[in-house]
């Protein structure tokens, strides 16, 4: 069965990149540039992993995290955050809100391609 990711990321170069090297390893990719976007895909999809961006206009990363946490579908869905952040405070806040594991931007494709697969074994049973 074909395993789906959500890219959350307002910037679409980041979007193009990473949906395309996913697409290319046969995932099912959505994208959304903000969370009201991402919230809103939800309501017809469920995917199997989250890649969030902090910041974001209207919902960042952390409120959606949380947002996400609050759906009964997602309660343990993997939620990988990508961001430029290192401020400790900040990755504090992505693991108060749910978030499974940070990565900071830039990634090695292959880093961030086994980081991605980590996640999906650790929700397999």
């Amino acid at each position: 069965m074909t395993k789906s990711i959500m890219i959350v990321d307002d910037s679409p170069e980041i979007l193009a990149l990473y949906s395309t090297m996913f697409e290319f390893r046969g995932y099912r990719v959505f994208k959304a540039r903000d969370g009201a976007s991402a919230l809103q895909i939800l309501e017809d999809s469920v995917p199997d992993l989250f890649i969030l961006d902090i910041m974001m206009p209207e919902i960042n990363g952390i409120e959606l995290c949380q947002r996400i946490r609050d759906l009964p579908q997602h309660e343990h869905t993997p939620i990988l955050f990508l961001s430029a952040y290192t401020d400790t405070e900040i990755v504090g806040k992505t693991f108060a809100a749910g978030a499974n594991d940070f990565v900071t931007k830039p990634i090695d494709a292959q880093i961030l391609e086994a980081k991605v697969r980590e996640l999906l074994e650790s929700t397999e049973t």
